[in-house]
């Protein structure tokens, strides 16, 4: 008796629901499927499935038995496509989820140079704005650090960073530049509306001080609940806007903005990648993340800006 093969073959009449199911399934005679059902009944000592004319069920036995099945033949499979994987070139497609503004400052820019070193494999990047998204559909989700994950998933940290002020070089000749966190009271600020959140007073953080915090009562001129439209308000001189330093580096080094206010930041912000809980990760995924996370880190490296790093 090929066990392996009887084992398989059990797994399958259960989750088809029946032989006949279960042998169309496998290309098998459905002759085939009982007897060796039956054999490995034999070769255990137990029977497995309670078999009547309409209907099939497992026995208690047959639950324990299908339980442990399913972790091994998992371990069959991933020991499988692990040496597969290994031996022939790296291809395929990555599923990836991630929310607006990290698809278009972050993941967007990894895609291309990951691709010039990959060409043949294919990232489907799934954008969404999701507070609860759905990470189990993909093969990686690039998250805010403040998304609650399954306890089932793994997950690893891109990046730390934080929230700095911002401005056009044109609205600061205009308006000029405030000096302390109390000036923003004579600007005009732009700032994000959070799903759910009502906008109170404007938080500010010293790093240089252990994160003293003070408040300052701003009157909003400009609120939205999409982070590249303020973005794209604040390069066009429409005022004081808090960006994360990941997505606005290539706008300081290029002098389309100027950061305000320094050392004075907003937030802490991380962003976590979330898989599903797994042994074996295709070596597709596996390279897409790594360079992911270094091109993550990369991005913030030139800046004169204190990022700690995990």
């Amino acid at each position: 008796m090929d066990r392996l093969q009887s084992m398989r073959v059990f797994q399958q009449v259960v989750e088809e629901g029946g032989f006949a199911a279960a042998a169309r399934k496998l290309g098998l005679a459905t002759a085939v499927v009982s007897r060796l059902v039956s054999d490995l009944e034999h070769h255990l000592g137990v029977r497995l499935l309670q078999r009547t004319t309409r209907s099939l069920s497992l026995t208690q036995a047959g639950e324990t038995y299908l339980e442990r099945l399913r972790v091994i033949l998992g371990e069959v499979d991933a020991a499988e496509a692990m040496v597969q994987d290994q031996s022939r070139e790296m291809s395929g497609t990555v599923r990836v989820l991630a929310p607006p503004i990290v698809a278009v400052h972050l993941l967007a820019p990894a895609v291309v140079g990951f691709q010039r070193a990959h060409p043949n494999v294919h990232i489907d990047l799934h954008v969404e704005d999701s507070p609860d998204p759905a990470v189990h559909e993909y093969d990686l989700a690039v998250l805010s650090g403040a998304t609650t994950i399954d306890p089932g998933f793994i997950a690893r940290t891109v990046i730390h960073s934080h929230s700095v002020f911002c401005a056009s070089p044109g609205y600061l000749r205009e308006c000029g530049e405030p000096a302390a966190p109390e000036d923003l009271l004579r600007h005009r600020v732009l700032r994000l509306r959070l799903p759910g959140a009502k906008l109170g007073p404007l938080r500010l953080m010293d790093p240089g001080h252990a994160d003293h915090a003070l408040e300052v009562d701003v009157v909003s001129a400009f609120t939205a609940n999409h982070g590249d439209t303020l973005l794209r308000a604040t390069l066009e001189g429409g005022g004081i806007s808090s960006q994360p330093v990941d997505v606005v580096e290539a706008l300081l080094k290029e002098g389309r903005l100027q950061r305000v206010l320094a050392p004075w930041i907003t937030a802490r912000l991380s962003l976590l990648a979330a898989m599903p809980s797994r042994k074996f990760m295709p070596s597709r995924t596996r390279a897409f993340l790594e360079f992911l996370v270094a091109h993550a880190r990369q991005t913030v490296a030139g800046l004169d800006i204190d990022v700690p790093q995990p």
